[in-house]
């Protein structure tokens, strides 16, 4: 989390002090509120543009930055913190330009004249462009604000947790369109001495990438290299917890993956895309496994929808969720079904040990003797301490409980999967007893 924050506010900062220092407009000049009004239009209109562009850039999982940014889990959170913020800095843009225009309708404000050299570029070498810009700014406007209009409605959409994912993916796609049109209202309606200063190279950037990444989402084509077709070949129902254990065998090409990591499956279009953990380490047989917990309305009808041979789509793998790190021990932390990751790096220990000292504890409101025979089997196999809480038989799992039962912790690396309040406040906990910050690793397994 720490990694993105400082991305997110070094982004915000950066592209400001680029306006800032492009920005040709004499302090003097600024002698009233239609003149901080003009000036301020732009610096929104380049505050929204900008970050929009580089969510619709993360939008289209660009798994390079994994490494960077934490992983695609972590990517998902800044594309929503830049969402929001697109969303304010729109909000302002428009507040702007339609407020005080009506404020002089209604006789409250007088109109007073903004100089012209708020207006115009005084860079004679960029007259040309200006002059052909010119009588497209009628237009500019209008577009801009309706597709104003449609991403707002889009951004709101996307943060009403009670919206339907299968409508979700859907209409969210509608934003990079919006994006499309913004973006040439932008062009047409900023300032062109920008063009010319600091700003103009990083912004020109910003706009075609994120340009490139919405037409690859309105052709359909996010991850597209990505992608596998697979078929159901196993499915084994563990009722007790309301979990499905799948496998699958990939029919295309895929190009493994590492323990922790998870992939995106479609197995049913209309439904789109979700998120699941990869339960099995991979062996290069073209089989890969998923626990799928009935969770929600969707999760909740694939014991009646699922079959042997159902035809799937298999997208990834994403993540850095990897138990990677130099420390010798480590604490494995796995809430209800976030114990998927686990089993699959369990197994994989089983078959290359890589002789650290682990111990697992599975936090669990439902208990499955069947599910828990096969967790200690593959903890035995791995040499993995395992720890096993049954919410209504051993209480709640806490930090302190964690503290008493492995000794060194404090030079542990802690890997938490499950619940985000749980990992929350495990992690505030710990770090309270104690633990320095980077060694919790937590997945933020929110896509929306």
């Amino acid at each position: 989390m720490r990694t993105i924050r400082q991305v997110y506010w070094s982004f915000l900062l950066l592209l400001s002090a680029a306006w800032w220092l492009s920005e040709p407009t004499d302090a003097t000049a600024l002698t009233h509120v239609f003149a901080w009004r003009a000036v301020l239009l732009q610096y929104t209109g380049v505050l929204a543009i900008g970050v929009m562009a580089l969510a619709l850039v993360l939008a289209v999982r660009p798994v390079v930055f994994e490494p960077w940014l934490g992983g695609l889990d972590k990517m998902y959170r800044l594309h929503k913190w830049l969402g929001i913020t697109a969303l304010g800095a729109s909000l302002a843009h428009w507040l702007l330009a339609v407020v005080p225009s009506q404020l002089v309708g209604l006789g409250w404000v007088r109109r007073q004249a903004v100089s012209t050299s708020l207006l115009r570029t005084d860079l004679p070498a960029l007259e040309w462009l200006q002059q052909a810009l010119r009588g497209q700014r009628g237009m500019a406007v209008v577009v801009g604000e309706w597709a104003f209009y449609l991403a707002v409605l889009m951004m709101l959409l996307a943060l009403v947790r009670t919206f339907p994912y299968r409508y979700f993916f859907k209409v969210h796609r509608l934003l990079a369109a919006a994006f499309l049109a913004l973006a040439w209202h932008a062009l047409v309606l900023l300032r062109v001495d920008y063009w010319a200063g600091v700003l103009g190279l990083p912004l020109a950037l910003l706009v075609l990438a994120g340009g490139i990444a919405a037409v690859r989402v309105l052709l359909r084509r996010v991850a597209a290299g990505r992608k596998a077709v697979g078929e159901v070949a196993a499915i084994t129902r563990h009722e007790a917890v309301h979990t499905l254990e799948l496998a699958i065998d990939i029919k295309g090409r895929w190009a493994g993956h590492q323990a922790g990591q998870f992939a995106f499956v479609t197995f049913h279009p209309e439904e789109g895309a979700h998120p699941f953990t990869i339960a099995t380490p991979w062996a290069g047989d073209g089989r890969i496994g998923f626990l799928v917990k009935a969770l929600g309305d969707y999760t909740r009808t694939l014991e009646r929808r699922l079959r042997v041979g159902s035809v799937v789509q298999v997208e990834g793998p994403y993540g850095q969720f990897t138990f990677e790190g130099a420390r010798e021990r480590q604490i494995w932390v796995g809430g209800g079904i976030g114990i998927a990751p686990f089993v699959a790096r369990m197994k994989a220990l089983a078959q290359a040990p890589d002789g650290k000292t682990i111990d697992l504890f599975h936090a669990t409101a439902d208990y499955d003797a069947h599910a828990i025979a096969l967790l200690e089997r593959d903890a035995r196999a791995a040499g993995v301490r395992l720890h096993v809480l049954w919410d209504a038989r051993d209480g709640l799992l806490d930090a302190r409980r964690i503290a008493a039962a492995v000794p060194r912790w404090r030079e542990a690396d802690v890997w938490f999967c499950g619940p985000a309040a749980f990992g929350q406040a495990l992690r505030r906990d710990l770090l309270a007893l104690g633990l320095p910050a980077e060694q919790f690793h937590q997945e933020l397994f929110q896509m929306r």
